[in-house]
């Protein structure tokens, strides 16, 4: 997420020296990331985390990948896109080592999510991205409106998905309502509500499941990202591999 206002940047960044961030989450590897701007993207006005009617960029921020460590090493060298999770975290536009960690056990916690988001909002982001990211909206340097339009709906829809409490009912996600006391929800206006409670209505368990990952960076914003289909099937292999080398010195 791009902020326009600074105000709610200061206003958590002096919480957290009340309130450090700590987190269980388990690395799976590194990866070194620089920042390389916005593929499709459009603004809207968001609530939640501290935020309150605050103009931002919501849609897919484009990294450059120069490295990575163990599950690190599933994405090519090169551009990678990503979507924030966090609403009250800045994000940095120069180069990290982020963390790879599971959607399960991030974002890191914060002090107005409380916790990491858990196994149930990881599978409902997994269907997601599997019915409706498009890989056009990273790749090229310009976007036609629809793309723009529904980068940023699909960003909204992570925001509610991560930031509201979960009813257990998809039917009850609303992009326009807050509908979580305190600090934690998300409400959004300016965006296209219809086809992203349309999107959020239809995760049911059946869609198909990306394979996601959190690139985490302690302090920083932490980014929802994919984890490429060829990389899977290698990973895949190379397990199947081992188990049967396994089985043969066993014999």
């Amino acid at each position: 997420m791009k902020y326009t206002l600074n105000k709610s940047i200061l206003l958590y960044l002096s919480v957290i020296l009340f309130f450090p961030h700590l987190s269980n989450a388990t690395i799976l590897g590194t990866v070194d990331l620089t920042y390389a701007g916005y593929g499709a993207n459009d603004s809207m006005l968001v609530w939640g985390g501290y935020i309150q009617g605050m103009p931002v960029y919501a849609g897919v921020a484009k990294f450059i990948k120069t490295g990575g460590t163990n599950e690190g090493k599933l994405w090519s060298n090169g551009t990678i896109g990503a979507f924030c999770i966090e609403l009250a975290e800045p994000r940095y536009n120069y180069s990290l080592t982020y963390d790879v960690i599971k959607p399960s056990s991030g974002p890191r916690p914060t002090t107005f999510l409380g916790s990491a988001m858990g196994e149930t909002k990881a599978m409902y982001l997994q269907e997601l991205w599997g019915r409706y990211y498009d890989p056009g909206w990273v790749t090229g340097d310009t976007y036609t409106d629809k793309q723009n339009s529904q980068a940023a709906v699909f960003a909204a829809c992570i925001w509610e998905i991560v930031h509201e409490n979960f009813s257990g009912n998809p039917l009850a996600w609303d992009v326009t309502v807050d509908g979580t006391p305190g600090t934690g929800g998300f409400a959004s206006d300016y965006v296209n509500s219809i086809i992203a409670n349309n999107w959020l209505h239809s995760l049911d368990g059946t869609g198909p499941m990306a394979d996601l990952r959190i690139f985490s960076y302690d302090g920083m914003q932490d980014f929802l990202v994919a984890v490429p289909e060829p990389a899977t099937m290698v990973l895949l292999g190379m397990g199947s591999a081992l188990g049967l080398l396994r089985r043969k010195k066993k014999a």
